[in-house]
């Protein structure tokens, strides 16, 4: 990468990076905010549902507002909003104030992934490459904001905290305004979706920008940019990142406690004194969760270079084969320490070799002038379809148990790989 796509990668990993942080810090603060404002683990369980389903389905009315304005200006906007959504977090006298900074937070920080990842795939040459960076900005962003969020709670009041959470952004926003996102060695792809060298590829058509500009929005364009996808068969790729989006939240959204009843029973550590009103966030499974996230750094490189080197498609058949072996493997690892421990960090290292991958996908199925259209409706496949992965963890364990939800997520992991394969033989390349 040249020098001016280098600093269009840092921004938008970094970027990244604090939309998951944010988006995870919530889940911390849970536990301060039921004292805090007198109320119940159910109300506050609606605050939060408001802003992430915000999060979910904003993406598609993001990706199309990407293809009007580009996605500097909309990524800039997510910053200030993320950041303005803390302060006011910091300051909610109400749980009302709070629900309205956490649907803010929601609403700002959904328009992220269509932008960023529209700039990503229009302005990078080695986008592959480019996609697995950014996605090591999320997964540390994933992996270490919660923990730093806890850590900061042991010390200092939680308004303070979450007030403090706000500086980031405004540092990464002000490090964005002098990346210029033009001036990049754009890109274009090969017919084999990987990186071109040739100048000629870098051409956009229909007056789209390198940051996805194209023009006036309308009811007529959004409905012509859709149907200019649904025939080149982005419905494929749609069932795809569906698949993909389900087996991601199944498995995450439950895995710490699962993670530590297992361990509890294999070994006895205990790692922060019981009386503190934070133990549980520091029990043996949940530095595990951590460990499973922080290694899907490899994996988000790992999944980059594939991209990079061959059609990123057929990756995705081969790794929800192995997604697929490894979650009927998850149960029977459980006998010792090691072979959990390893179980545990392959799928790790697996789920997120996906991510980089199914973002070429996208791309490469995709016209550039639809591009941020495109990455609106993965997103909500990802983030507001695959939320149900939630409400489908939790059935299963409640009514049947581990092993049988394990067996689900095989079950997903195999569909998404039959996915994976019927857009290489059904869909269109359009990139």
């Amino acid at each position: 990468m040249d020098a001016a796509e280098r600093r269009i990668v840092t921004f938008t990993a970094g970027s990244h990076g604090l939309v998951h942080t944010y988006e995870l810090s919530i889940p911390i603060l849970l536990t301060v905010w039921v004292g805090e404002f007198s109320t119940t683990a159910a109300a506050l369980g609606v605050v939060v549902t408001l802003g992430y389903g915000l999060f979910g389905v904003g993406a598609l009315p993001g990706g199309i507002l990407v293809d009007s304005f580009g996605s500097k200006p909309l990524i800039l906007a997510c910053l200030a909003g993320m950041a303005g959504s803390f302060l006011l977090v910091s300051v909610s006298p109400t749980l009302p104030v709070l629900a309205a900074a956490i649907a803010v937070w929601g609403i700002t920080a959904s328009v992220y992934h269509p932008a960023g990842l529209s700039l990503l795939s229009m302005s990078i040459d080695q986008r592959g490459t480019a996609l697995g960076y950014h996605g090591i900005g999320g997964n540390l962003g994933i992996a270490l904001g919660p923990l730093a969020t806890a850590l900061l709670l042991l010390a200092f009041d939680w308004r303070l905290v979450t007030a403090a959470l706000a500086v980031p952004a405004v540092a990464v926003a002000a490090y964005g305004l002098t990346v210029d996102v033009n001036d990049a060695g754009a890109a274009g792809a090969g017919a084999d979706g990987t990186g071109s060298d040739d100048a000629d590829d870098a051409a956009e058509p229909d007056g789209a920008s390198a940051d996805g500009t194209k023009g006036e929005v309308s009811i007529q364009s959004i409905l012509s940019d859709t149907r200019l996808l649904i025939a080149g068969g982005f419905l494929i790729v749609f069932a795809f990142v569906t698949f993909s989006g389900l087996y991601y939240r199944t498995f995450l959204t439950f895995l710490p406690d699962l993670l530590g009843d297992v361990l509890g029973g294999l070994v006895d550590v205990q790692l922060v004194d019981p009386s503190s009103p934070y133990a549980d966030q520091f029990d043996v499974g949940r530095y595990l969760y951590v460990a499973v996230l922080t290694v899907g750094v490899f994996g988000q490189y790992l999944g980059g270079r594939i991209a990079d080197r061959v059609p990123p498609e057929w990756g995705l058949m081969a790794l929800m084969g192995v997604l697929s072996a490894l979650a009927l493997l998850f149960i029977p690892a459980t006998g010792t320490v090691a072979t959990f421990v390893a179980v545990s960090l392959a799928l790790g290292v697996a789920l997120f070799t996906v991510q980089p991958l199914s973002q070429a996908t996208v791309a490469a199925y995709s016209p550039s002038e639809a591009r941020g259209l495109s990455f609106g409706y993965t997103y909500v496949g990802i983030f507001g379809i695959g939320a149900l992965g939630s409400t489908l963890a939790g059935t299963v364990l409640t009514r049947a148990g581990p092993r049988e939800l394990f067996v689900v997520l095989a079950v997903i992991a195999a569909l998404g790989a039959l996915a994976a394969t019927a857009v290489t033989r059904f869909a269109t390349r359009r990139d």
